[in-house]
This record gives structure tokens, C-alpha cells and sequence, in this order.
């Protein structure tokens, strides 16, 4: 099959759960397929991640795009610039002219098979009538997160905006929806929460592609990085909303509780771009942010505890999976891991309240036995069930039902 597969960035460099999810699959399906991958481009990516996409895609075509720092005079400038746009700011600032040609030179210049359209957001530049099947791979719910974010608002301004953009985001993923000929999950929870949602707009129930984690990279490690007593450890993308705010929560929240009892513990926040308010937190001495890592096993592997405090989110949690893979216990929300298919108390510890969370996170500190069973069946379910491979061949059998339905039908 020939594929076009839209995108509003470069997967490089893999340093947030959407970017690898896409990245793996791609990397499978090329094997068998011609991709096309069209995407948005900062002028601060390097020549080296232009050029590595082509790991997975035999043509790369990039269109040049600039977005203010969020928290500056510019990025509020910029999104003043849309408070009256029906569609809500996160998907109206990628609208493009340019992108869209971009799209119908490519449609025009060769038989392409299927549009992928990796998130909602390219989705705002497709053009009205398509050639071909279109496939949208959501990896949340979009609506669901702008929903959260309005129970989590702290002041009334905040919710106030927020409310907007939920509804916005509402409107805008419900007719989007409609125009796909299949919608890809990444979750049974997703693929349930669109079919209430929007039972009108999808042409069939969503599909679900589990998520997957290379197994063979994110293994456990021992000698220098082996786990260290009373040591936790979030690693994500910190400049996204529900990462800085489940930080923000565990360490207002939770990490008194567990100082309470175990006065020696540390945290490390490992992730890409963390903001003001997560470098703040920082100003605790026992508290490490590390920002951008070239490689973040050795930061996993010294915790004791894999901890996943989010209050807000949607998809799956790649990052849990990658814990596991490398034998790690993992206390999370229900949110947290939310739309993974792990069992409570045998893969994962779930824990909602504060002091249940601190209770579960110091009860596998002290419990060496607890912890090792934890640890040993997590990574054993995720190298049995979840390896790359299987999933990528599930997406590509998806594909081809869709492309052959819409052969047969014409």
C-alpha cells in the first residue's frame, strides 16, 4: 500500500508517548508498505531528525511553522488571536494553507491507498473531498482531556477558558470524526468513550491498536543503576498540562504523606521541556528535574517506585509500559493508567486518594517481596502480549479492511 500519513510535527526526537507510538508502528509497517510523511517543522529541528524520518517514511515532506513559548507575552498574543475561531485554539493554530496543497500535491502526483491521520489536528487541514480511505489514529479522546482540565481548574477564569475550549473541542472532534472512514484507539476505554460521545458521527465503532513497548530496549538494568531505597521516579513530557499538574499534585499532595513515614525519600521528574512551575518544584533539595536525558532507563531503573499521579489525560500511558518493561512497580491513578489492560494489584498498584497513593507507594518501599512480585509480573506481561510487532501487525490489518471495503464499494 501507498500511505500518506499526516502529522503536525516530526517524530524526532522520541521524547513524548504519541511520538513512539507512532514511531514503532511506522517502523513495522514500512517494511511492507511506501509511506509518505507530511508534517508541520520548528526551525529548531536539526537536519539529523528530518533526515532520521526517513527510517520510516521513503518520502519526507515538511512544511516550516513557528509557535511561541507557552507562558510568554507571544503566546498569549497568539492566542488572543482566537478566541472568537469556532474551533478551539490547540487545533485552529495549526490551520495551513500551505499544508493543505502540501496534501493535494500528493493526492495529485501518485495512487495513494489510505490517509493516516496521526492525531486530530492535521485533521483541520484535510481537504473536503478525499480520493482515498481516511484513517484517523487518535491517541486520546481530545474532548475528555479539555473536560478534565475543566474539574481541575483552580479559579474561575481558569474554568471559564477551559469550558470554552472544551466545548470547542467537542464540536470541532465530533464532525471530524464523521468524515473518517475508520477511527483507530488506543484504548477499549477510548473506543467506548467515543462511541457515547459521538454514536452519530462514526461510520463503525473504533478500532483499538494497543499500545506496545520494545521490550529487548526497556529491559531491567542492574550494577550502577540498579533502584535505590525510597527513591520515585515520573518521567513525561513536562511541558503537557496533565504531566505539570500530576507533579504539581503528587508533591503538594502526596510526598508529604510519604515524608510523614519515610522522611528520606526522593523524586526525580524526568522529562523534555519542564515549565517554570515544574523547575519550581526543584527548589526542594530532594527533589531532582532533569529536563531533557539522552536516555531515560538509567533515570528509571535507580527508582524504587514508578509513580503516575495524573488527575487529567486520556489514551494510554506509553510510559507505564516502558516501567514495566524494565520490572518496575508502578503506583498510579486510575487516570494514570487509564485504557491499559493491566490488572490492579497483580501488574500495577491503583490508588486515587492522597493518602492511598502514599500508603501504596511507601507499603512497596518497605515490602521487598510485594515490590518483587509487582515487578516480576508486570515485565512479564508486556514482553508476552505487547511487543511492537504484534501490535503493528493488528494496525496493518486495519488498514487493508478499510482500503479493500473501499475498492469493493466503488
Amino acid at each position: 500500500m501507498n500511505l500518506l500519513w499526516i502529522n503536525a510535527g516530526l517524530l524526532l526526537p522520541l521524547d513524548k508517548g504519541g511520538k513512539l507510538r507512532t514511531w514503532h508502528l511506522m517502523r513495522q509497517l514500512a517494511r511492507r508498505h511506501d509511506i509518505s510523511f507530511l508534517s508541520f517543522v520548528d526551525p529548531s529541528a536539526t537536519p539529523a531528525d528530518i533526515a532520521g524520518m526517513r527510517e520510516v517514511a521513503s518520502t519526507v515532506l515538511t512544511i516550516p511553522r513557528t509557535e511561541p513559548a507557552k507562558g510568554t507575552a507571544a503566546f498569549y498574543l497568539d492566542a488572543a488571536r482566537y478566541l472568537v475561531d469556532r474551533a478551539p485554539y490547540a487545533i485552529a493554530k495549526y490551520r495551513s494553507s500551505e499544508y493543505r496543497r502540501a496534501i493535494e500535491r500528493v493526492l495529485n502526483a501518485q495512487q495513494v491507498d489510505a490517509v493516516v491521520c496521526d492525531f486530530l489536528v492535521p485533521a483541520v487541514n484535510l481537504p473536503d473531498k478525499l480520493p482515498c480511505p481516511a484513517i484517523l489514529f487518535t491517541h486520546n479522546v481530545e474532548s475528555e482531556i479539555w473536560r478534565r482540565h475543566v474539574e481541575n481548574a483552580t479559579n474561575q477564569v481558569s474554568r471559564r477558558l477551559m469550558t470554552t475550549q472544551w466545548r470547542r473541542m467537542l464540536r470541532f472532534e465530533r464532525a471530524a470524526l464523521s468524515r473518517f472512514d475508520l477511527v483507530l484507539a488506543v484504548s477499549d476505554a477510548d473506543r467506548q468513550t467515543f462511541g457515547r460521545l459521538y454514536p452519530q458521527s462514526l461510520t463503525a465503532p473504533a478500532h483499538v491498536v494497543q499500545t506496545g513497548v520494545d521490550t529487548s530496549y526497556f529491559a531491567p538494568m542492574d550494577g550502577e543503576h540498579r533502584a535505590k531505597r525510597a527513591h520515585l521516579v515520573f518521567t513525561g513530557s513536562m511541558d503537557w498540562l496533565p504531566n505539570e499538574d500530576g507533579m504539581q499534585y503528587f508533591v503538594r499532595e502526596i510526598l508529604p504523606k510519604i515524608r510523614q513515614v519515610e522522611p528520606d525519600v526522593t523524586l526525580s521528574i524526568i522529562g523534555r521541556s519542564p515549565t517554570p512551575a515544574v523547575r519550581r518544584l526543584a527548589d526542594d533539595s530532594r527533589i531532582h528535574v532533569t529536563g531533557s536525558v539522552d536516555d531515560v532507563r538509567p533515570h528509571v531503573a535507580e527508582g524504587c517506585v514508578y509513580v503516575v499521579p495524573l488527575r487529567i489525560g486520556g489514551g494510554t500511558r506509553l510510559k507505564i509500559f516502558e516501567a514495566m518493561a524494565m520490572g518496575k512497580a508502578v503506583v498510579s491513578t486510575t487516570i494514570g493508567a487509564e485504557g491499559l489492560p493491566v490488572t490492579p494489584g497483580q501488574h500495577v498498584v491503583i490508588a486515587d486518594e492522597p493518602q492511598a497513593f502514599a500508603d501504596a507507594v511507601v507499603r512497596i518501599i518497605r515490602d521487598r517481596e510485594t515490590r518483587r512480585r509487582l515487578e516480576t509480573e508486570a515485565r512479564k506481561l508486556v514482553v508476552e502480549r505487547y511487543d511492537w510487532s504484534a501490535v503493528a501487525s493488528d494496525f496493518e490489518e486495519a488498514l487493508v479492511r478499510v482500503q479493500r471495503a473501499r475498492v469493493a464499494a466503488a
